[in-house]
């Protein structure tokens, strides 16, 4: 696990660099934490603070609590079974991040929601 997110937090760096891109460099940041500071978000709480077809990027885990009204890209470093479902099933769909930065290499418009 530590080897993945060793990865992860090199591949975010590396596309911030490459693609003048803060965001990226800023989700490095949050895998570096310890793990107790690291947040867990509900599908509730994403359905609140985004709309329709907005990008959504959690660095943390997603949790299945609550339902989604609309379709969402979401990509978070963890994701329960029951919040896949719910984003799946509003019409969404659930990305890597390396999926996200090829899909959109500067990070505009991507939310950060935790």
């Amino acid at each position: 696990m530590e080897r993945l997110m060793q990865k992860m937090v090199t591949e975010l760096k590396h596309a911030s660099r490459k693609n003048n891109a803060p965001i990226w460099s800023k989700l490095a940041k949050s895998l570096l934490k310890p793990s107790p500071t690291k947040k867990t978000v509900n599908i509730k709480k994403i359905n609140d603070f985004s709309e329709e077809s907005n990008i959504v990027v959690v660095p943390g885990k997603v949790l299945g609590m609550g339902n989604i009204s609309h379709k969402i890209t979401l990509c978070s470093f963890s994701i329960s079974t029951s919040a896949a479902k719910k984003i799946i099933e509003s019409g969404g769909q659930i990305l890597k991040f390396t999926e996200l930065i090829e899909k959109n290499p500067s990070g505009n418009g991507v939310k950060i929601i935790g």
